[in-house]
Protein backbone atom coordinates (compact mmCIF):
# COMPACT_ATOMS: atom_id res chain seq x y z
CA UNK A 1 0.00 0.00 0.00
CA UNK A 2 1.65 3.32 -1.06
CA UNK A 3 0.94 6.91 -0.12
CA UNK A 4 1.57 10.75 -1.85
CA UNK A 5 -1.48 13.64 -1.67
CA UNK A 6 -4.47 14.13 -0.29
CA UNK A 7 -7.39 12.34 -1.91
CA UNK A 8 -10.56 14.89 -2.51
CA UNK A 9 -12.35 12.03 -1.35
CA UNK A 10 -11.29 9.23 0.49
CA UNK A 11 -11.27 6.84 -1.70
CA UNK A 12 -8.89 3.57 -1.63
CA UNK A 13 -8.19 3.04 -5.33
CA UNK A 14 -4.78 2.72 -7.71
CA UNK A 15 -5.91 5.95 -9.85
CA UNK A 16 -5.98 8.41 -6.64
CA UNK A 17 -3.06 10.82 -6.56
CA UNK A 18 -1.94 11.32 -2.95
CA UNK A 19 1.15 13.05 -1.17
CA UNK A 20 2.51 9.53 0.02
CA UNK A 21 2.52 6.27 -1.83
CA UNK A 22 1.73 3.13 0.48
CA UNK A 23 2.08 -0.35 -0.61
CA UNK A 24 -0.58 -2.99 0.65
CA UNK A 25 0.53 -6.48 0.37
CA UNK A 26 -2.31 -9.05 -0.02
CA UNK A 27 -1.84 -12.69 -0.62
CA UNK A 28 -2.70 -15.73 -2.61
CA UNK A 29 -3.99 -19.37 -1.21
CA UNK A 30 -3.45 -22.80 -3.20
CA UNK A 31 -7.31 -23.86 -2.60
CA UNK A 32 -5.66 -27.75 -3.85
CA UNK A 33 -4.06 -27.69 -0.21
CA UNK A 34 -5.74 -29.55 2.79
CA UNK A 35 -5.77 -26.52 4.95
CA UNK A 36 -9.47 -25.86 5.45
CA UNK A 37 -8.66 -22.02 6.58
CA UNK A 38 -10.68 -19.60 4.14
CA UNK A 39 -8.54 -18.21 1.61
CA UNK A 40 -7.94 -14.73 1.24
CA UNK A 41 -7.90 -11.29 3.55
CA UNK A 42 -11.04 -10.16 5.48
CA UNK A 43 -12.46 -6.99 3.64
CA UNK A 44 -13.12 -5.01 7.27
CA UNK A 45 -9.16 -5.43 7.52
CA UNK A 46 -8.18 -4.66 3.83
CA UNK A 47 -10.41 -1.49 3.69
CA UNK A 48 -10.74 1.65 5.50
CA UNK A 49 -11.16 4.66 3.98
CA UNK A 50 -7.97 7.38 3.97
CA UNK A 51 -6.74 10.09 2.63
CA UNK A 52 -3.96 8.02 0.84
CA UNK A 53 -3.02 6.12 -2.29
CA UNK A 54 -2.95 2.58 -2.10
CA UNK A 55 -1.42 -0.01 -4.64
CA UNK A 56 -2.28 -3.45 -4.23
CA UNK A 57 -0.07 -6.44 -4.74
CA UNK A 58 0.08 -10.31 -4.36
CA UNK A 59 2.61 -12.91 -5.08
CA UNK A 60 1.15 -13.97 -8.35
CA UNK A 61 -0.80 -10.84 -9.34
CA UNK A 62 -4.02 -10.03 -9.94
CA UNK A 63 -7.10 -10.28 -7.70
CA UNK A 64 -5.84 -13.07 -4.45
CA UNK A 65 -9.53 -14.18 -3.22
CA UNK A 66 -11.18 -11.76 -0.64
CA UNK A 67 -12.42 -14.21 2.75
CA UNK A 68 -15.87 -14.84 1.18
CA UNK A 69 -17.38 -14.23 4.96
CA UNK A 70 -17.10 -10.62 4.51
CA UNK A 71 -16.71 -9.54 0.77
CA UNK A 72 -20.56 -8.94 1.07
CA UNK A 73 -19.68 -6.27 3.12
CA UNK A 74 -17.90 -4.37 0.40
CA UNK A 75 -19.43 -4.28 -2.76
CA UNK A 76 -19.79 -0.60 -3.87
CA UNK A 77 -17.62 0.47 -6.95
CA UNK A 78 -15.20 2.15 -4.73
CA UNK A 79 -14.41 -1.18 -3.14
CA UNK A 80 -14.13 -3.26 -5.98
CA UNK A 81 -10.94 -1.01 -7.96
CA UNK A 82 -8.27 -2.39 -6.52
CA UNK A 83 -8.43 -6.15 -8.70
CA UNK A 84 -5.54 -5.71 -11.03
CA UNK A 85 -3.00 -6.20 -8.40
CA UNK A 86 0.59 -6.87 -9.80
CA UNK A 87 3.02 -9.41 -8.75
CA UNK A 88 5.55 -8.61 -5.91
CA UNK A 89 8.17 -9.16 -8.26
CA UNK A 90 7.26 -6.13 -10.19
CA UNK A 91 6.77 -3.95 -7.34
CA UNK A 92 9.20 -1.03 -7.00
CA UNK A 93 10.39 -0.46 -3.30
CA UNK A 94 11.78 3.15 -4.23
CA UNK A 95 8.46 4.35 -5.49
CA UNK A 96 7.08 3.67 -2.17
CA UNK A 97 6.57 5.31 1.33
CA UNK A 98 5.32 2.35 3.24
CA UNK A 99 4.39 -1.36 3.05
CA UNK A 100 1.07 -2.42 4.56
CA UNK A 101 0.26 -5.98 5.05
CA UNK A 102 -3.55 -7.33 5.49
CA UNK A 103 -5.27 -9.43 7.36
CA UNK A 104 -7.10 -13.02 6.73
CA UNK A 105 -5.20 -16.27 7.71
CA UNK A 106 -4.25 -15.98 4.07
CA UNK A 107 -0.78 -14.25 5.02
CA UNK A 108 0.22 -17.30 7.23
CA UNK A 109 0.05 -19.89 4.62
CA UNK A 110 2.01 -18.17 1.60
CA UNK A 111 3.83 -14.91 2.55
CA UNK A 112 6.27 -16.08 5.43
CA UNK A 113 8.58 -18.33 3.17
CA UNK A 114 7.67 -16.20 -0.27
CA UNK A 115 11.06 -15.31 -1.36
CA UNK A 116 9.38 -12.08 -3.44
CA UNK A 117 7.93 -11.22 -0.11
CA UNK A 118 10.64 -11.40 1.88
CA UNK A 119 13.07 -9.70 -0.66
CA UNK A 120 10.27 -6.81 -0.44
CA UNK A 121 9.90 -6.19 3.29
CA UNK A 122 13.37 -6.17 3.71
CA UNK A 123 13.75 -3.39 1.58
CA UNK A 124 11.24 -1.64 3.48
CA UNK A 125 12.58 -2.86 6.55
CA UNK A 126 16.25 -2.23 5.85
CA UNK A 127 15.78 1.07 4.47
CA UNK A 128 13.94 2.93 7.47
CA UNK A 129 10.79 2.86 5.41
CA UNK A 130 7.13 2.08 7.49
CA UNK A 131 6.40 -1.92 7.91
CA UNK A 132 3.00 -2.64 9.25
CA UNK A 133 0.34 -4.97 9.62
CA UNK A 134 -2.54 -5.97 11.04
CA UNK A 135 -4.54 -9.08 12.78
CA UNK A 136 -2.23 -12.50 10.48
CA UNK A 137 -0.51 -9.57 8.99
CA UNK A 138 2.37 -9.66 11.09
CA UNK A 139 3.20 -13.55 9.62
CA UNK A 140 4.25 -12.57 6.62
CA UNK A 141 7.03 -10.68 8.58
CA UNK A 142 8.47 -13.78 10.29
CA UNK A 143 11.62 -14.22 7.95
CA UNK A 144 12.29 -10.11 7.87
CA UNK A 145 15.41 -8.85 9.05
CA UNK A 146 17.69 -6.59 9.38
CA UNK A 147 20.87 -6.58 7.22
CA UNK A 148 23.11 -8.03 10.24
CA UNK A 149 20.03 -11.26 9.96
CA UNK A 150 18.42 -10.13 13.02
CA UNK A 151 14.75 -10.76 12.74
CA UNK A 152 12.32 -7.81 12.69
CA UNK A 153 10.85 -9.13 15.72
CA UNK A 154 13.88 -9.32 18.12
CA UNK A 155 14.10 -6.77 20.87
CA UNK A 156 11.36 -5.13 19.44
CA UNK A 157 7.83 -4.34 20.56
CA UNK A 158 4.36 -5.77 18.20
CA UNK A 159 1.96 -7.82 18.24
CA UNK A 160 -0.78 -8.97 15.89
CA UNK A 161 -3.40 -12.35 16.41
CA UNK A 162 -2.82 -13.68 19.54
CA UNK A 163 -3.27 -17.71 20.51
CA UNK A 164 -6.16 -17.40 22.25
CA UNK A 165 -8.19 -15.53 19.09
CA UNK A 166 -6.59 -18.59 17.40
CA UNK A 167 -8.18 -20.58 19.69
CA UNK A 168 -11.55 -18.91 19.73
CA UNK A 169 -11.88 -19.27 15.69
CA UNK A 170 -10.83 -22.96 15.96
CA UNK A 171 -7.93 -22.33 13.21
CA UNK A 172 -4.94 -23.72 15.85
CA UNK A 173 -4.71 -27.08 13.72
CA UNK A 174 -5.36 -25.37 10.52
CA UNK A 175 -2.20 -22.45 10.41
CA UNK A 176 1.31 -23.27 10.14
CA UNK A 177 2.40 -21.20 13.42
CA UNK A 178 0.85 -19.21 16.13
CA UNK A 179 1.62 -16.09 15.55
CA UNK A 180 1.96 -14.97 18.87
CA UNK A 181 3.76 -18.04 19.98
CA UNK A 182 6.10 -16.97 16.48
CA UNK A 183 6.70 -13.45 17.61
CA UNK A 184 7.95 -14.38 21.15
CA UNK A 185 10.11 -17.71 19.32
CA UNK A 186 11.77 -14.54 17.25
CA UNK A 187 12.58 -12.49 20.50
CA UNK A 188 9.70 -9.96 19.83
CA UNK A 189 8.02 -7.95 22.80
CA UNK A 190 4.90 -9.19 22.50
CA UNK A 191 1.57 -7.71 23.42
CA UNK A 192 -2.11 -7.84 23.27
CA UNK A 193 -5.09 -6.27 24.34
CA UNK A 194 -6.50 -6.99 27.89
CA UNK A 195 -9.65 -8.73 26.34
CA UNK A 196 -9.80 -11.03 23.08
CA UNK A 197 -10.59 -8.88 19.98
CA UNK A 198 -10.04 -5.88 21.57
CA UNK A 199 -7.99 -3.13 19.73
CA UNK A 200 -4.43 -2.86 20.26
CA UNK A 201 -1.75 -1.16 18.54
CA UNK A 202 1.74 -1.15 18.64
CA UNK A 203 4.13 1.13 16.88
CA UNK A 204 7.72 0.59 17.45
CA UNK A 205 10.01 2.41 15.73
CA UNK A 206 9.15 2.66 11.47
CA UNK A 207 7.14 -0.83 12.68
CA UNK A 208 3.58 -0.68 13.16
CA UNK A 209 1.59 -3.24 13.74
CA UNK A 210 -1.94 -4.62 15.17
CA UNK A 211 -3.71 -7.23 17.04
CA UNK A 212 -7.33 -8.28 15.20
CA UNK A 213 -9.71 -6.44 13.16
CA UNK A 214 -11.07 -4.50 15.79
CA UNK A 215 -7.31 -2.89 15.62
CA UNK A 216 -7.61 -2.02 11.92
CA UNK A 217 -8.60 1.95 11.98
CA UNK A 218 -6.05 2.14 14.58
CA UNK A 219 -3.30 0.81 12.63
CA UNK A 220 -4.01 2.84 9.31
CA UNK A 221 -4.24 6.14 11.76
CA UNK A 222 -0.84 5.28 12.60
CA UNK A 223 0.45 5.11 9.43
CA UNK A 224 -0.98 7.89 8.31
CA UNK A 225 0.35 9.65 11.66
CA UNK A 226 3.76 8.52 10.90
CA UNK A 227 3.72 9.25 6.31
CA UNK A 228 2.87 12.51 8.09
CA UNK A 229 5.32 13.42 10.47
Amino acid sequence: MFATQPLTSPLVAHYALCSFRLYLCQQDFDRRSNRMVPPGSRSPVLRSPREIKIDFAAPNGPNPEVDEGSVEMFKDDESVKFLQDPELSDVNPAEYDAIFYVGGHGPMIDLPEDPNNIKLANAFYQSGKITSAVCHGPGALVGVTDASGKSIFDGRNATGFSDAEEEQVGKVKDVPFLLETRIKELGGKYTKAEQAWGPKVVVDGHVITGQNPASAAGVGKAILEALSA
